[in-house]
């Protein structure tokens, strides 16, 4: 996540800024039941399938940095859908939607020659939607949740050699205040081509575990991905 070296090129008194839009090759599984009188549906789904059904993705990291403080975001977004039928043979339609957007603030707490450790802590937001619709009935389900979790990270970047980086992320939340739990996981590899633009690639995990009026989320996204950073 905003993966690059400890010094990245000043601005605005002291401010660095650096903006990363990423091609995330996530799988997804889990678990999702809208109602609590509804079936609880399974998800296992590979990245190929769900290339098949996707309808929207983007994904955006962000960081900006003045001496010691650090403020981190990251927005991700998906919608897929799949046509089929449900009993007995009616067609129908079916699509899921899961937004989310993390934002950080936090402390350089080390900076010792090649290796950074950034600590911090903010909040995770969700927005979780489900659907089926059957027309020929007609029938028309829909469910959404929107919902806000604390979490604290650790951002570790080190210097491998001239050109070269690598970056390793992790955090935890929830608590119940929001899901009962969500974390991430992310490394990546990077190489600076210049001041101004380096290319990143690496893994990803983000999970949720939500559940509240009958409706529970339990989703899991996981894969490799590929970056570009822009400094400005």
């Amino acid at each position: 996540m905003a993966p690059g070296k400890g010094n990245a090129q000043e601005t605005l008194a002291g401010w660095s800024f650096q903006m990363t839009p990423y091609v995330w090759a996530t799988g997804l599984g889990g678990s999702l039941r809208p109602l609590a009188a509804g079936p609880k549906i399974s998800i296992d789904k590979s990245f190929g399938d769900i290339l098949e059904d996707l309808d929207v993705a983007f994904f955006v990291t962000g960081l900006a940095r003045r001496d010691r403080l650090v403020l981190l975001g990251d927005f991700s977004t998906s919608s897929s859908s799949r046509g089929g039928v449900v009993p007995p043979g009616i067609p129908a339609k079916g699509s899921l939607r899961q937004t989310s957007l993390t934002l950080l603030a936090g402390y350089r707490a080390v900076s010792e020659g090649p290796f950074t450790l950034d600590v911090l802590a903010g909040a995770r937001v969700w927005d979780v939607r489900a659907r089926v619709n059957a027309p020929v009935v007609p029938i028309r389900v829909a469910r959404e949740r929107s919902f806000a979790d604390p979490v604290v990270a650790a951002r570790v970047n080190l210097r491998l050699a001239p050109g070269w980086s690598l970056l390793a992320y992790g955090d935890v939340g929830g608590a119940g205040i929001g899901s009962r739990f969500t974390s991430q996981l992310a490394a990546t590899v990077n190489y600076e081509f210049s001041e101004r633009f380096f290319l990143s690639a690496g893994y990803r995990q983000l999970h949720v575990d939500y559940r509240e009026d009958g409706m529970r989320v339990d989703l899991r996204m996981k894969g490799p991905l590929v970056g570009a950073t822009l400094r400005f």
